[in-house]
């Protein structure tokens, strides 16, 4: 079956101080975005799409893409503000800041045309999380999505604050809400501080659920991004240079509408990531630690 992974990678890493995403990890230079797409391959995915700024084409076509290309089918597009709404491209055409996940996601609408998984492209899931996500996919209900989900704690970084979904979960399993938080370990507990909306500040346990953008999604997601985007844009015409089309947002509308459900599948997995600087070396240390146990090969993409 054919099955797409979208990977995200149009962000800039400010916090980290430059391209992350081609930052290397691995005892051969891997990126993490390689370790990724390695998994993603091995749990039966069979293509992938990257979506891209513009001026990052040539480095992301001259590092990671000429060493997945010849093992998996590979496509690019560009997160990019051609698809406004005509009366929003005047407005949003200086704007540098990407339109956020929702967004990008539209921008693949042309590449991807069987069921995907999207993910970031500096978030280093583990191989469960994809055999998961792939034999969702092959079965997946209709008018169903599905998040691969972390416990809080586990996703942490002691060097700061950081974004995380936390997710309100019902006896089902299935999501209830995802809230998009700056997250930060205080003691045993985390404190929340919500990013959208009017919630206040509240600390909640390490064994929340936590989404980390591992969404699965079948093809008519797209035409319900595009549906929305007018409409939020005209709810934010007042902050067009600051506001971000979610992902989590849409996700939080579909679902108190009754249009959809997201099922929650909590993965064995351990997640890995950098956030900032002082990130780099548990990554890299936790890689390494994998090799050794012959998780991966000490060179990926050794033919």
């Amino acid at each position: 079956m054919k099955k797409t992974l979208l990977i995200l990678a149009a962000g800039m890493g400010s916090r980290f101080g430059g391209l992350k995403q081609i930052e290397p990890m691995g005892p051969s230079g891997e990126f993490i975005i390689d370790y990724s797409i390695y998994d993603a391959k091995k749990a039966g995915f069979n293509k992938v799409v990257f979506v891209i700024k513009e001026e990052n084409e040539l480095v992301f076509k001259e590092t990671i893409g000429k060493r997945v290309e010849p093992y998996i089918e590979t496509e690019y597009v560009f997160q990019q503000n051609d698809n406004l709404p005509e009366k929003y491209k005047e407005l949003l055409k200086d704007r540098e800041k990407p339109l956020g996940t929702a967004h990008a996601i539209l921008c693949a609408k042309d590449k991807v045309g069987e069921p995907f998984a999207i993910i970031n492209a500096d978030d280093f899931y583990g191989y469960d999380a994809y055999k998961q996500a792939s034999d969702y996919l092959d079965n997946v209900p209709k008018e169903h999505y599905g998040l691969v989900a972390y416990r809080l704690g586990n996703t942490l970084t002691p060097n700061g604050s950081a974004k995380r979904g936390v997710c309100e979960v019902n006896e089902k399993g299935e999501l209830i809400s995802l809230t998009e938080s700056s997250v930060t370990l205080k003691g045993d507990m985390v404190e929340v501080k919500p990013l959208e909306g009017e919630k206040e500040p509240f600390t909640t346990s390490p064994k929340t659920i936590a989404s980390m953008n591992f969404l699965l999604f079948t093809p008519d997601l797209f035409q319900t991004l595009e549906e929305r985007f007018p409409n939020f844009l005209d709810q934010n015409k007042d902050n067009l240079e600051g506001c971000e089309y979610l992902i989590p947002i849409v996700l939080n509308e579909l679902i108190e509408e009754e249009k959809i459900t997201v099922d929650v599948l909590e993965t064995s997995a351990t997640w890995h990531g950098v956030t900032y600087k002082e990130d780099k070396e548990e990554v890299t240390e936790a890689i390494k630690t994998l090799v050794k146990e012959k998780k991966y090969p000490n060179n990926l993409w050794e033919k």
